[in-house]
């Protein structure tokens, strides 16, 4: 049987793909340190836990839910918003999804009709143009130099704009550099996109975690209009160590939050309910345990920083938020006499037991993306095993 057009002209997740890769050779045998998939390395907080046994025992977790989620979880994520962005939304104005992948799934799918253009800055999440091709739009992407952050300019917007233009997707703290938007920058995008009317869609997924005195600033809190151009989406898998319970959440305008909500309900019917409760647990319990992880990353970056940043050829920026790594390493290749950045980390797996994720996927051909989501033991042999690997090259 033939596979679809669209099935066929998608690209594999890097990310996921350099962890299968990595977890089975681990299978083998092999000491693999692997530095690929962006999940912290904690376990999911026990009071969180806990709500979702008493889901269980209570039989509260045996049944649909409607498809947008559970009432108390859409109030619980405005409550959320407004002590966190200073903003009012209704229940109606939420969406929880299965995983904040799924949301963004769900509005390109909700508003994008055949050759729509959604301009997306690079490096980019390895999903954001591939979901934009499954709604048959066109991801416009715009490379952003490491100069500046890796950010986009509104001269850069305005150069990438035409007729079919209709969303911009911003992530701010940035999978996979770490880098944050200032208040000042986000404010001269939103006002271009409210302007030109384009839908921005503000991914905050890593919005809690920032370090070293940097501040997340969401898009939506700049001003009424940039509020009701803005679609947030966000999570509770990053902050609250729950990748792996899959509740996500869009918020914004209600025709698009109900659209996105009648295609749910034709694909995944409802988020698991047990999830949602304890999703609910993240969000109104204590939030001492989202402090304490991110005082660890922002340790983990400030001593592993310098250790990286050391290794042959690399150049890096140090991130202000996240807990991604990403250098670029072109003149590494050249000194190991590669030129390509993805056989480079082929073999650095192969033969350096390291996994890293390729920059390639991330449309950065001379990057690779290194995740401290784990410890500082495993982080400091990496970095030696980087090392050697690259000297052993370099001696050839």
């Amino acid at each position: 049987m033939d596979i679809s057009k669209r099935a066929q002209k998608l690209e594999p997740s890097v990310t996921l793909a350099a962890a299968a890769k990595a977890n089975a050779l681990k299978a083998c045998g092999k000491d693999i340190l692997s530095l690929t998939v962006g999940e912290p390395d904690f376990t999911t907080p026990k009071n969180i836990q806990q709500a979702a046994i008493q889901a269980i025992e209570s039989g509260k977790a045996n049944y649909y839910t409607p498809s947008a989620g559970i009432k108390e979880l859409r109030e619980a994520v405005v409550q959320h918003i407004e002590t966190y962005y200073q903003l009012n939304y209704q229940a109606n104005n939420v969406i929880i999804t299965d995983g904040a992948k799924f949301a963004l799934y769900l509005l390109f799918q909700a508003v994008l009709n055949p050759k729509d253009e959604v301009i997306i800055p690079v490096p980019y999440w390895v999903s954001y143009g591939e979901q934009v091709k499954l709604a048959e739009g066109v991801p416009v992407f715009i490379p952003c130099a490491q100069e500046n952050e890796f950010k986009v300019t509104v001269a850069q917007l305005e150069a990438a704009k035409t007729a079919k233009t209709k969303l911009l997707i911003l992530n701010s703290p940035s999978n996979p550099t770490g880098m944050i938007y200032s208040e000042a920058e986000l404010r001269n995008i939103g006002e271009w996109a409210v302007a030109n009317d384009v839908l921005i869609v503000s991914d905050d997924i890593y919005g809690r975690l920032v370090y070293n005195g940097a501040v997340f600033t969401p898009m939506a809190s700049l001003s009424p209009a940039i509020q009701k151009q803005t679609i947030i989406i966000n999570g509770v898998s990053k902050s609250y160590a729950m990748t792996g319970w899959r509740i996500g959440y869009a918020v914004g305008d209600e025709t698009i939050i109900s659209a996105m909500n009648d295609i749910a309900s034709q694909s995944t019917s409802n988020p698991t309910a047990v999830s949602q409760y304890a999703a609910l647990e993240a969000l109104r319990g204590e939030q001492d345990t989202v402090e304490s992880m991110r005082q660890a990353f922002e340790a983990r970056l400030n001593e592993i920083y310098p250790i990286f940043a050391a290794l042959p050829g690399f150049k890096l920026e140090k991130p202000h938020g996240a807990f991604y790594l990403f250098p670029n390493i072109k003149e590494t290749l050249t000194m190991c006499g590669y030129s390509d950045v993805t056989k480079w980390v082929d073999d650095l797996l192969s033969e350096g037991e390291v996994a890293l994720v390729t920059g390639a996927g991330f449309g950065a051909p001379e990057n690779v993306r290194i995740s401290y989501a784990t410890d500082l033991e495993t982080l400091k042999e990496a970095a030696k095993r980087i090392r050697a690997f690259i000297e052993k090259k370099t001696a050839k």
